[in-house]
């Protein structure tokens, strides 16, 4: 007969933990918060302490019905939510809405869903601790102040349906004034020379470098037309060769950020679909004969740190799988860098590293197996030797210029034997291949190849850059950034082109309302400087409702200010040149969360609306009679189809080419990676790489 209640958010959860606790007690889930502030109404008792007004959420009765009567019937509650503000403010509603005492050490956590971290955790029960809870609770009412506040001002004076957010609204400044940047810049023109050597039928290449001993900027073609002037009918010769034997150290095992900007470059994942695979990974996996088993580490922390006992099995399994030398004389330890990092819980890593990705893979989904592989190489190589790396330098002189060439080759492979650490510009760390060379050689020279170039603005936002971006800066902390690039989107303020961000016209519009009244709130410093006083809530120090009151003295003034001042702003519809279908008025252009469509102007009597198509210049390859037309699935996720549809069906995630397969005569499609883009038949094997990375078919249809 059980006699104890525990409380987890969620069913898989409590399924995992169930098993490992047994018959003796009853385990159910909350299915998150029970308990938030009212959506009708800001719910903020402003002027009493800024007193919360928290009702049951909609939907959830019969869950705290279901609690309650599970309640009667045992003599022991214990609230399991997850080890963070948020679970342990979980933990503190349900403590409330179930009448547990306060003092009561009731509270359970666990980092890791093992057996033995839950049975441990039932061995040292905690009271709530009411810091970490004040500290949620502050960031709720903060946002909610703002968004609550702003919101109606911006429906009034600019468009109904608006909305303000704290952290929000700063990544979306932030990805505005990138696109700024990207307007005002000018670009420079610069210049290379290449110089294709050889020598013992080896050849190479080698960049210019100096010109009388000195560094010469190739800044236009008259610098580049002095340099050949100079080495004009000169020998190469090797003057310098310079070996160095350098270190390359691993990468720090995975905190929530660096897991959702490699996830995003090596996966292509976004950051809720990394976040919602990690949630499954930590709930727990059934294992066959092995029962169902939490296979991660819990995924929201920013610290980098690991226990002495994942380290001991870590040293264990590189001993056995690789060898004494790819074993570190000491246990690698590393230091938290990102703005604030907290340091609460260990790094993310896998529960047992012991347990290899390709031994567990027949029990998971693809994207669960794929992100496990990378949690897991991520750790082990962490804990691994550094890669040594010969390096080699190489001063070429051809009458009164120097060329260099640089080469380098991995004597050790060290971590680099499990893994290497991705990067935002997709290039690959690839070794560079020189020829032994000595002091004195003479090299056959093939050719001298000058070349243009202009300096390129600063890339747009993926989601891993801008992640990386909001951690360096010290804005929202690892659970806000997912929710936060999902909320972003979704009302459409920004974009998603080619995989940036771009941000549209409404989402500029509030920043430039925002940012003549609100610019606190915009201030990348004032934000995460509010984040670090959270921070210091939850360490005890800083009392929740002196933090609330300093912000609110300020802001109050501020949306005064606004209420006057804010002059409102018409926003007209552009028209198309279509008449809708139905009714035969003029076609609007809308915004909508994936970009623009077509929307009838004769709303609300008619709600007739329709996607803005795309046509790329391609007959369909499957009918022969229409063309093929770009369009966004309902995800926003681009895809191509015969305009013909539903008469015709043809419809491909990749864009067709102009060009046929020259070896069957089938159509082909581009398919793009990181290092460029290539053609590849839909019928036969064969395939082509597509110049300067730009689509074939807009050279052929020139």
């Amino acid at each position: 007969m059980a006699d104890t209640l525990v409380i987890v958010e969620s069913p898989a959860k409590a399924k995992t933990i169930g098993k490992y606790l047994g018959s003796k007690y009853i385990v159910k889930a909350s299915m998150g918060h029970v308990r938030d502030l009212p959506k009708s109404q800001i719910g903020v008792e402003v002027e009493n302490d800024f007193n919360p007004k928290y009702i049951t959420i909609r939907g959830k009765g019969s869950v705290l019905k279901e609690l309650k009567d599970a309640r009667k019937k045992v003599k022991k509650v214990y609230l399991a939510a997850d080890p963070d503000r948020e679970g342990e403010a979980i933990a503190w509603h349900l403590a409330h809405a179930l009448d547990l005492d306060n003092t009561e050490e009731c509270r359970v956590v666990f980092n890791e869903i093992t057996k033995q971290a839950v049975k441990d955790a039932f061995k040292t029960p905690r009271k709530i601790n009411m810091d970490l809870v004040n500290a949620q609770q502050a960031r709720r009412i903060l946002d909610r102040l703002v968004g609550y506040k702003i919101s109606p001002l911006l429906w009034k004076k600019v468009k109904k349906g608006l909305s303000a957010g704290r952290v929000q609204s700063v990544a979306v400044k932030i990805i505005m004034d990138r696109e700024n940047e990207i307007g005002e810049f000018v670009p420079t023109e610069y210049w290379s020379i290449t110089a294709k050597l050889g020598i013992r039928d080896t050849n190479f290449e080698a960049k210019f470098h100096k010109l009388n001993g000195e560094k010469k900027e190739l800044n236009q073609e008259s610098d580049v037309q002095e340099v050949l002037q100079a080495i004009k009918g000169a020998d190469f010769t090797v003057s310098q060769v310079k070996e160095k034997e350098r270190q390359r150290h691993p990468s720090a095992p995975f905190t929530t950020s660096s897991l959702q900007q490699e996830a995003a470059r090596k996966l292509g994942f976004r950051a809720a679909k990394t976040m919602s695979v990690a949630q499954q990974l930590y709930e727990g996996v059934e294992l066959g004969k092995e029962g169902t088993v939490g296979l991660i580490t819990y995924m929201r922390t920013d610290s980098t740190r690991i226990s002495a006992t994942a380290q001991e099995e870590a040293k264990e399994l590189i001993l056995s799988k690789y060898g004494e030398k790819f074993v570190p004389e000491s246990p690698r330890q590393y230091s938290k860098k990102a703005a604030g990092a907290q340091d609460a819980h260990e790094a993310i890593r896998p529960t047992s590293a012991l347990r290899e990705p390709e031994t567990v893979k027949e029990f998971m989904s693809r994207d669960q197996f794929r992100l496990y592989k990378l949690v897991w190489e991520r750790f082990v190589s962490s804990q691994m030797s550094s890669a040594l790396l010969d390096t080699l330098s190489v001063d070429i002189a051809a009458g009164p210029a120097i060329f260099r060439a640089v080469g380098s080759k991995v004597s050790f492979p060290g971590f680099m034997k499990v893994y290497v650490e991705g990067n935002d510009d997709g290039t690959t760390d690839e070794e560079k291949f020189l020829p032994p060379l000595q002091s004195g050689d003479h090299l056959n020279t093939q050719d001298i190849d000058p070349k243009q170039h202009f300096t390129q603005p600063p890339p747009r936002y993926t989601e891993a850059r801008l992640v990386k971006t909001l951690e360096e800066l010290g804005i929202g902390r690892p659970s806000t950034y997912a929710p936060t690039l999902e909320t972003i989107q979704k009302r459409g303020y920004v974009a998603i082109e080619e995989k940036k961000f771009m941000p549209t016209e409404l989402g500029e519009l509030v920043i430039e309302q925002m940012e003549e009244f609100f610019p606190e709130i915009l201030n990348v410093e004032f934000t995460a400087n509010m984040e670090g006083d959270l921070d210091h809530v939850e360490e005890g120090s800083e009392d929740w409702v002196k933090v609330l009151a300093e912000f609110y003295e300020s802001f109050e003034k501020r949306l005064e200010f606004a209420e006057e001042e804010m002059k409102e702003i018409e926003i007209e519809d552009e028209v198309s040149d279509e008449l809708c279908e139905k009714c035969g008025k003029p076609m609007v252009y809308k915004l909508g969360r994936f970009g623009k469509f077509l929307a009838c102007s004769g709303f609300p009597d008619c709600r007739n609306t329709k996607p803005i198509v795309k046509d790329i210049g391609v007959n369909c390859p499957k009918c022969h009679e229409g063309k093929v037309v770009e369009r966004r699935s309902k995800k926003g996720r681009v895809f191509y189809g015969c305009d013909q549809y539903p008469g015709c069906d043809f419809v491909s995630w990749d864009r067709p080419s102009l060009k046929p397969c020259p070896a069957c005569g089938s159509w082909m499609v581009e398919k793009r990676n990181k290092q460029g883009v290539k053609l590849q038949c839909t019928s036969c094997d064969h395939t082509e790489a597509v110049l300067d990375n730009d689509s074939d078919n807009e050279e052929l249809a020139e």
